[in-house]
């Protein structure tokens, strides 16, 4: 007779999932059995974090629930990270934890932590499932519940005794679509109306602009209006093509060279904003750019965000509408077009100057040199993602991911793990710190048992290297942030994997073109000289003479 880990097992099959990451524990051993006879592949870690990273990347490159799973007490605090991440960052997830027998407790507490209350905070739902015949629901409604807008992470509970209680003749739900409400004519008329008024209308790109299902919806909408825009962080490269109408990346939330272009605007069309970002640019009470916010729903009033116009509803189809509205009825500025060539300027100085350790502008330089149009770059934190966003231009969406959301370290490696087992077919690299690189370097493990084909640059500075930048920048005396490293090489070839160490400038593209020419897992050991951070975005921003004459 089937049990409830079997009915749970099949509702995971009725919703698409092929593959669950995770570190199994014995409160799971139910579910890991009807796993076996599945057709879902389970893919072990060595750390629950890292499932958690591996599941919400799923979902941000997929739309479809990622989904991990840990034992009761330590295994599921461990996701509480990824949870984090997810929920931030606006990841479709589900976590499966397990739990000790809630109708008997023959070993008192032990190990017991209330995981349904601890996910609370950082999930869209969270529940223990108390009784197996729930089950079908309970799983429908999680994965429902993770893709509606706003996305993010879900939480299933699944005690030891409830997994193996028999089910009899429970059948699981049927998925059924569902169309998102779509912003009322009145809405878009406004808007249009809004747009065709300014003089320097300018779009801004956000997070929830960012989902794989708006690429072709919103890149049309760019072509039809021909108007230019910037993105945030979470926003670069929602759009496809090179475009000559691309302003920039705001990394800053004010100062930066972009931020000449928002000078310069009287009217911001914001896109998918979602204030969890660093803010891509500050608000003022008065005196600056109107703000039109485009949105699945009403936006976050915040200091720095305040919309004077809201449309809400589903975006492609928003940005459809106004694209129809607007074609053709809209004259380019030319200021803002000459301007775009002054930014862009200044964000590839020095881009191959030839110093030894490899300054952040030469590495970009040189990645995106190896890097095809749909090669995929996934970046850890650190202070290389302030200048990835700025300097590396992407012509195909979510070909550049990074993390302004919770920002946390350790999630670049399992996020290139993960893009690398969706696209097999295509170059991923990891791009992470050495402090970043060592929270999840373990994973180096699972990709070789996968046998992914993954280049990992390691940019080696001894150190916490963007909170010692800020000590600096604030005054601080230099102290608590550096560390030692492995020999990084040895390190890789411990775990089977190929190891390389750049000692020269002009080593650093053929290393990486041979990297993926040779296949496998390839760990890039790369010196970098972060004296740059300072001289660019302290003292030349800090010096920059805004060109802003709005004739």
């Amino acid at each position: 007779m089937p049990k409830g880990s079997d009915l749970f097992v099949a509702a995971l099959e009725n919703e698409g999932v092929d593959r669950i990451f995770g570190v199994p524990g014995e409160e799971n051993l139910d579910i890991l059995e009807s796993l076996r006879t599945s057709s879902i592949k389970l893919v072990l870690t060595r750390h629950e974090q890292a499932a958690a990273f591996m599941a919400a990347t799923h979902g941000r490159l997929t739309g479809r629930p990622g989904v991990c799973l840990a034992t009761l007490g330590p295994g599921a605090l461990n996701l509480a990270t990824g949870a984090a991440y997810a929920h931030l960052g606006a990841m479709p997830m589900v976590m499966i934890t397990g739990q000790k027998p809630v109708m008997s407790a023959k070993q008192a507490r032990f190990q017991i932590v209330d995981i349904v209350a601890s996910m609370k905070p950082l999930t869209k739902m969270t529940h223990q499932i108390v009784n197996a015949d729930s089950i079908p629901a309970m799983v429908r409604d999680a994965f429902r519940v993770a893709m509606e807008e706003r996305p993010g992470p879900v939480h299933l509970e699944l005690p030891e005794d409830i997994a193996s209680e028999d089910v009899g003749d429970a059948t699981v739900i049927p998925r059924h679509m569902i169309e998102r409400p779509v912003a009322p004519a009145k809405a878009l008329d406004s808007a249009a109306e809004t747009i065709l008024a300014a003089k320097r209308p300018l779009v801004m790109i956000g997070a929830a602009g960012n989902r794989p299902a708006l690429v072709e919806a919103l890149s049309t909408f760019i072509a039809r209006t021909r108007l230019p825009f910037f993105n945030t962080q979470m926003g670069k490269g929602a759009v496809n093509g090179g475009s000559n109408l691309y302003m920039g990346t705001a990394a800053l939330s004010e100062g930066d060279y972009v931020h000449e272009a928002v000078e310069r605007a009287d009217l911001i069309v914001s896109i998918g904003h979602d204030t969890v970002e660093k803010p891509p640019f500050l608000m003022k009470s008065a005196g600056g750019p109107k703000v039109v916010h485009i949105g699945y729903q009403s936006a976050t009033v915040e200091q720095v965000y305040h919309p004077d116009i809201e449309v809400i509803g589903d975006i492609g189809a928003t940005v459809e509408g106004l694209g129809e509205r607007l074609e053709g009825r809209l004259t380019a500025d030319e200021g803002m077009l000459d301007l775009r060539q002054k930014i862009l300027a200044h964000i590839n100085d020095r881009a191959e100057e030839s110093r030894f350790p490899i300054t952040p502008q030469r590495i970009v330089h040189d990645v995106r040199k190896v890097m095809p149009e749909d090669g995929i770059v996934c970046l850890d934190n650190g202070m290389y993602k302030i200048w990835f966003a700025r300097n590396y231009r992407t012509h195909i969406a979510n070909t550049l991911l990074l993390d302004n959301a919770l920002a946390t370290m350790g999630a670049g490696l399992p996020s290139a793990m993960m893009a690398a087992m969706l696209y097999p077919q295509r170059r991923v690299m990891a791009v992470c710190g050495d402090g970043g690189f060592m929270m999840n370097s373990q994973e180096i493990e699972t990709a070789m048992r996968l046998g992914l084909n993954l280049v990992v640059v390691i940019l080696n500075d001894s150190a916490y290297g963007m909170i010692r930048w800020k000590q600096a920048v604030d005054g601080f005396p230099d102290f608590g942030m550096s560390f030692g490293n492995p020999d990084f090489v040895q390190y890789a070839q411990s775990y089977g994997a190929k190891g390389t160490r750049v000692s020269k400038v002009e080593d650093l593209v053929p290393t990486l073109e041979a990297a993926f020419s040779q296949g496998g897992v390839h760990i890039v050991d790369v010196p970098i000289d972060y004296s740059e951070n300072t001289r660019v975005l302290v003292d030349e921003l800090r010096n920059r003479t805004p060109d802003v004459e709005c004739a």
